[in-house]
């Protein structure tokens, strides 16, 4: 597995640990890092500075992101998303916006996101948001 996605999937786990609390998402990645560390048998784990980044900057951003996500997701209300969907949303549109990376690496990435931890029914809509974003950024 390609460690940007690997980063990613850990960032997405810190954000919905942080969504759920309500804390600071430095707590979130300390908790992960505890959790990873504490298998039996497993050597300790360097830090992801790609996932740190990703899930503090998205945090950090979350307001103005979310004011996004609500004018291009017509008829849902954000509090009434799925966790999960939420945060692969979040995250993608911060990584659109911060980061150099190419938009389609990133919708491509949110959408493998959504198709592992939700379902099919959340690929398209989050593909949708995420496109209508992207053609906004574009412009």
């Amino acid at each position: 597995m390609p460690a940007r996605h690997r980063s990613r999937q850990r960032a997405l786990q810190v954000l919905y640990q942080w969504d759920m609390n309500k804390g600071a998402v430095e707590d979130a990645i300390s908790s992960f890092y505890d959790t990873l560390n504490s298998d039996e048998g497993e050597e300790q784990t360097g830090r992801d500075e790609f996932m740190e980044e990703l899930a503090k900057g998205t945090s950090e951003t979350a307001t103005d992101i979310d004011h996004q996500i609500t004018a291009k997701s017509e008829n849902w209300k954000l509090e009434r998303m799925p966790i999960v969907d939420r945060n692969i949303l979040r995250m993608a549109i911060y990584e659109m916006h911060r980061r150099e990376t190419p938009p389609a690496v990133v919708i491509d990435e949110a959408l493998e996101l959504a198709r592992q931890f939700s379902g099919e029914e959340s690929v398209s809509f989050i593909n949708g948001v995420l496109d209508a974003v992207h053609k906004e950024i574009k412009n």
